[in-house]
């Protein structure tokens, strides 16, 4: 279902626009999985005769089958409608499940009258697709009629039949409308069948879809089908902000997801002592600030001490009977800490993946720092590896300590190959002085073999 080339022309409903591609599976919401699609049904089987078509804004509507039509999950249908005409929808469930799905939704058998054409056809399509064009134009120009005759209503949606011979307007408002006029209008504009129907502002959103503060696509839009009242005491329990701003969705009204999680904090808050308001003690009177449901811990002040005691439900519920027998306990903070106070746990193990020092790369990347900065402070056309005449100088002291003492140099003879203030060689070179030792060592004389 929702796919982008099926041999009818483009399956993917008029929602967000994006052929069946978006990951959240928005296109496809309320969908229901046929597990038993691939098994084999027994001989003598006959098929369930009711169909489950799709419409704009996850309308659903159960249809009969009479011409016997084979059909699939995804399928165009011309069906028929309460009004006169026919209407294009999708299939969305086949099968003995549909059986299930009247169950659920409280429908009998008898009640289904409304029958399926025939499959549609490409000039059902093109059509179909036309008046779904139509659909953004409509919706501009009925706004501006509106706001002319002064409606204090919201138009948000349109949605044309598949034969383009009526149009279902779906608007909200806080009371009622006298509409009558905006529908003469609109009737002499769009030349078409004009029906009005309100809805609320949970409703809206689940037509129009959106983004919520979560970051995920609404859940009225992909998955949720009851929309359950939401109240504030659903928020206090959670311990949550009462920010209106924060608490309340795309539609204005407060946000489903607070449901949610509210019946794991009513089990958690079975444990919770109620009517806590202050402790006695002989040290003075202390209030409640704050409780951590989930750790069962709540905290207390001292007037005019900004410092917070926590007390375990346990002690506070001890505290609370002993004040209800006249009893006063001492200082609560002394006792909290004892209370609070638990043995360090030893480990048993040796960590000896993380001896190597974690800065070490930080300490290579501020050399290679210190090194760069070197580099850009040395003037132009130096080389870091050949030292200067000064530096020379400089370095002969220590030199003259690391290194044996020549016995040349005590005479005061210069070494060969020794390298003079202007940079040049004032001896031999290393390769001269070995072929003079070789002559030297050729030239004596070798004792005979006699």
């Amino acid at each position: 279902m929702g796919c982008g080339s099926c041999s009818t022309g483009g399956c993917a409903p008029a929602g967000c626009k994006s052929n069946g591609s978006c990951l959240t599976n928005g296109c496809s919401k309320l969908d229901v999985y046929d597990w038993l699609s691939h098994m084999d049904m027994p001989s003598n089987y006959k098929p369930f005769n009711i169909i489950e078509i799709k419409f704009k804004g996850s309308r659903k509507e159960f249809f009969l089958n009479t011409e016997n039509l084979y059909l699939e999950a995804g399928e165009l249908v011309a069906v028929e409608t309460t009004t006169g005409g026919y209407d294009i929808g999708h299939v969305s469930l086949t099968g003995e499940l549909v059986r299930m799905q009247l169950k659920k939704r409280h429908v009998r058998t008898e009640d289904v009258v409304k029958k399926i054409y025939r499959k549609a056809t490409p000039a059902d399509v093109d059509k179909w697709k036309i008046s779904k064009d139509l659909e953004f134009e409509t919706m501009h120009k009925s706004r501006v009629l509106a706001k002319e005759l002064g409606l204090a209503m919201k138009l948000s949606d349109v949605d044309y039949q598949g034969d383009r011979t009526k149009a279902t307007f779906y608007y909200t408002a806080e009371g009622r409308v006298d509409f009558r006029e905006l529908i003469k209008k609109m009737a002499e504009t769009f030349r078409i069948r004009i029906e009005m129907r309100q809805i609320g502002m949970r409703q809206e959103a689940s037509r129009l879809g959106g983004i919520g503060s979560c970051g995920r696509e609404l859940c009225c839009s992909t998955w949720l089908t009851d929309f359950k009242t939401v109240s504030t005491s659903a928020a206090r329990y959670q311990n949550l902000s009462l920010n209106t701003l924060k608490l309340a969705g795309q539609c204005g009204k407060l946000k489903c997801c607070l449901n949610y999680e509210l019946d794991t904090y009513m089990d958690a808050l079975k444990d919770i002592p109620d009517n806590v308001e202050r402790l006695e003690t002989l040290t003075g009177t202390v209030r409640h600030q704050k409780t951590d449901i989930f750790k069962k811990l709540m905290w207390f002040s001292y007037p005019n001490d900004e410092n917070w005691i926590a007390l375990d439900i346990a002690r506070v519920k001890e505290v609370q009977k002993m004040n209800r027998e006249g009893i006063k306990p001492e200082y609560l903070k002394v006792e909290a800490e004892v209370s609070k106070a638990a043995p360090v746990k030893v480990l048993d193990y040796e960590n000896v993946v993380g001896q190597d020092s974690l800065t070490r790369l930080d300490n290579k990347n501020n050399r290679n720092k210190k090194n760069n900065r070197n580099k850009k402070n040395r003037p132009k056309g130096t080389n870091p590896n050949t030292a200067t005449a000064g530096e020379q100088v400089q370095r002969a002291p220590q030199q003259m300590q690391a290194k044996p003492v020549n016995t040349q140099q005590q005479a005061g003879n210069k070494p060969e190959g020794a390298a003079n203030p202007e940079g040049q060689r004032t001896g031999p070179s290393r390769n001269n002085k070995r072929r003079k030792n070789y002559r030297n060592n050729s030239n004596r004389e070798r004792p005979s073999s006699e």
